[in-house]
């Protein structure tokens, strides 16, 4: 059996390590019932995308020999801006597909028309903005820069953002999302970036909460009336065994 000071170092060890881990624990199970209970779909915000966006059709199109352009093509994509067709060649030139003339960039009108195409009509547009960086925090990290942001009047204070480079449609966010995002934080435990799954700090705490875990099992097992009186009868008979 166990010594009493042992059992005792056992306890005091899951006892604190319990306290200084519970707040962690409570976080995990908090995000993990949002993430559960929470549409993944409506967080990214897809109830607010028309329910069919329909792909405009083009005719008249130059060929890439057309183009203002001595560099060769790796890659090209057709791009709809505004109902005006544009080749982004190379993932880093924008060509008017009827004319060949090279595009810098999309204005603000553009951005909008852009915008217009994707969200639901009944969303009205409460202000424009270009941003040219964001953060490790931003809702718009890891994205193509510079962007608009476009704002809706809407209660989910609802943005949409879209790259000037290319006129493409990124991404939508609203409350819902931050609030996701921030639990998401919490839960990762990746208070730099939000987004990394390996942090130091989550795997020190995965390896001391299974620490509890053991130490609560311990805890039982040493404590349980049953192992005791096991305990007790194979010791005992043992000395009956011995007087033999």
């Amino acid at each position: 059996m166990v010594k009493r000071k042992t059992a005792q170092k056992i306890r005091k060890a899951h006892r604190y390590l319990g306290l200084f881990l519970g707040i962690q624990f409570l976080i995990w199970t908090l995000s993990g019932l949002y993430f559960s209970w929470t549409d993944i779909d409506e967080i990214h915000g897809d109830h607010f995308i028309k329910e069919s966006v329909s792909l405009t059709p083009f005719t008249g199109l130059l060929g890439t020999e057309d183009l203002q352009t001595n560099d060769a093509i790796t890659s090209l994509q057709l791009i709809d801006i505004g109902g005006v067709p544009y080749y982004w060649i190379n993932e880093a030139d924008l060509f008017h597909a009827r004319t060949g003339e090279r595009k810098d960039g999309v204005t603000e009108q553009e951005a909008l028309k852009v915008a217009e195409h994707y969200m639901r009509s009944e969303l009205e547009v409460a202000g424009v903005k270009r941003i040219e960086k964001a953060g490790p925090h931003s809702e718009y990290r890891g994205k193509p820069l510079p962007a608009y942001e476009i704002t809706y009047a809407s209660q989910e204070a609802i943005k949409v953002y879209i790259a000037i480079e290319n006129g493409t449609f990124q991404t939508v966010r609203h409350r819902s999302w931050r609030w996701f995002d921030f639990l998401w934080m919490t839960h990762t435990m990746d208070y730099q970036g939000r987004d990394d799954f390996n942090t130091m700090v989550l795997r020190a705490f995965s390896v001391l909460g299974l620490i509890t875990v053991l130490s609560g099992f311990t805890l039982w097992f040493i404590s349980s009336p049953s192992i005791r009186s096991m305990g007790k009868s194979r010791k005992s008979g043992q000395e009956e065994h011995s007087k033999f």
